[in-house]
This record gives structure tokens, sequence and C-alpha cells, in this order.
């Protein structure tokens, strides 16, 4: 695989989306991690590669090989919690893998998935030009990796998104989104604790996949930095209400409490994303970005179709 292709840098839930959706289009795409993705892309089309985005040399054979015209970064350790035991360890990974990107690609076109961790929370908007200023060690990490990517390729693009949900089978173990742990445990009539002074602007995961890839095609080059949520501004225990309603689950099952009582508690207060510049750009064209009504109406059927799982 050489030239017009795509290579996707991390196998989780928004990496594996935005392979699958570039896939379903008849692009080439390769997907690689140090693990295999818990559901395979081979089905879409995509494949998978094992790779250490770390390893500068295992990055430099691959894309000798592969020489794509356009990267996806979706990498480095995620879990805010483990970010905050292990912040310079997080960072070291983040940034890590910036700087090889920027280095060995610099002609592709490079897209990094970034979060809304890079704001303290002080504003219940936070737009393009509101000055980053991170509260955790997630947010910092992946701030000092956006810097060294657009440092080393400028052309590169930095879409941060706000909190992005979708749908995960009952067996994945550990669910890595909001939206899934709420609706396996609702479905079990489990009760949901969830914060009711958290704020967050949470975006459906097709929309990300659809809004990078018109980002990947665009013939024009994109700003370099661009934010993306969605269009309800919600606490989470509303957000969790939302997807009870749509699951036909009681309400009540959800609890509403302090973020300071939850695992959400390092997390910025307004996790909230808006845009001054991505609704206008031409290649965003007719998406749509869907509230949470809409996206838990589209999602429910994934998660009623099947036996809720065994407590």
């Amino acid at each position: 695989m050489t030239g017009d292709s795509t290579l996707v840098v991390g196998s989780g839930l928004i990496g594996t989306a935005i392979a699958r959706r570039l896939a379903r289009a008849g692009e080439p795409v390769t997907l690689v991690s140090r693990r295999p993705p818990d559901v395979p892309p081979d089905g879409h089309g995509a494949r998978w590669a094992a790779l250490d985005a770390t390893d500068v040399r295992d990055c430099r054979r691959l894309l000798d090989r592969l020489r794509p015209e356009r990267v996806v970064l979706v990498h480095g350790p995620s879990d805010v919690t483990w970010c905050e035991a292990n912040p310079d360890e997080a960072r070291a990974a983040h940034v890590a893998v910036a700087d090889t990107f920027a280095t060995l690609t610099p002609g592709s076109r490079i897209v990094m998935i970034s979060t809304d961790n890079v704001f303290d929370g002080g504003s219940p908007r936070n737009t393009e030009s509101t000055p980053p200023a991170p509260a955790n060690a997630y947010g910092r990490a992946k701030l000092a990796a956006e810097r060294a990517l657009l440092a080393g390729a400028p052309r590169s693009v930095i879409l941060r998104v706000s909190l992005v949900y979708g749908h995960e089978p009952a067996d994945a173990g550990k669910w890595l989104n909001f939206f899934a742990a709420c609706a396996h445990r609702l479905r079990r009539g489990e009760p949901v604790e969830a914060p009711d002074d958290h704020w967050t602007t949470p975006v459906l995961l097709d929309d990300v996949a659809e809004v990078t890839a018109a980002l990947l095609r665009s013939g024009l080059a994109p700003p370099p930095l661009l934010h993306l949520g969605g269009p309800d501004r919600v606490t989470r225990a509303e957000w969790a209400t939302a997807i009870a309603r749509a699951l036909g689950a009681p309400a009540e099952l959800v609890k509403p409490v302090p973020r300071a009582r939850t695992r959400y508690a390092s997390r910025p207060v307004n996790a909230c994303l808006a845009s001054e510049v991505l609704p206008a750009l031409p290649v965003i064209g007719d998406i749509t970005v869907r509230g949470v009504r809409e996206g838990a109406r589209l999602l429910a059927p994934a998660f009623t179709a099947t036996a809720p799982p065994a407590a």
C-alpha cells in the first residue's frame, strides 16, 4: 500500500471508528497499535498492523513501507486517572509520537485528535481562541503533544473533541465511554451515579469520524486548530437520564451526585467545547453534529438488541 492511503495511529474507540469510516468510503486504511483492537476493523476493508508508536525505528520501517498520504493520530494513554498517577510517562508518550510523525511524515496531512482537558473548566464555552490551561496531567500531556506536532509539521490539524460516545458491546470488559457504561448498567436495572455539577458537550462517535474524514479529504488546508463538541451542554446526570429514557429504563435509576464523589473529580467542571471556525469550513458541508437525545435514540437499538450483560 503506497501513496493514496491513510494511517490511523491508535486502535481505541475513536481510532477504530475513523478507520472504519474511511474504509467504508473505499479508502485504503491501516490501523496501528501495540495490541489488536477489541473489535477488528477488517470486516470494513481496513486492516490492522502492530506498531509501537513510541519506537522511532519501528515507525520508520512502517512508514517506509506504507508511505501514507494522510495520518490520524489518536495515540497515547487516555485514562485520566492513570495519567494523573503517571504524569511524566503520559507526557513522554504523547509528545514522542507527535514528534516522530512530525519528523517522518512532513508531506502527509496529519490530523491529531486532542481533548477538552486542555482547559481548566473555568469557562462554560471553550472555543479555539480560549487560552488553554490544563487542570490535569492528561490535559498537560495532550497540550504538549499539540505544540510538538504543530512545531514540527505546521500544516497539521489539531481537532479537539469533547466527550465522545458510541456503542460498545456488553462483553467489552471495560467500557471506554460514559454512554456505554450507563446503558449497560441501566439495562441490568442497576442504579447509575452521575455528577450533576460536571458539564459536557458530548459528541457522537460517528460524527467525530465523519468530521475527521472530511478534514482529511479537504482540498484546502484547514486551520491548524479546530474544536468539535456536541450542540447540547448538559450535566452527566442530565445525559444519563436521556439515555435511560431512550432505553425505556426507569429514570429514577439515575442518581445525581457531586462530581467530587466520583471518578470525574479531576476532570474540568466545564468539559465543553464550541467552535468559531469549524461550521464555516466548506468541507464540513452538510455534516450535522447531533445532540444527546438524537444520539441516544440512534444508539438505543444496539443496546437493546441483545440480553443485558450479567451483573
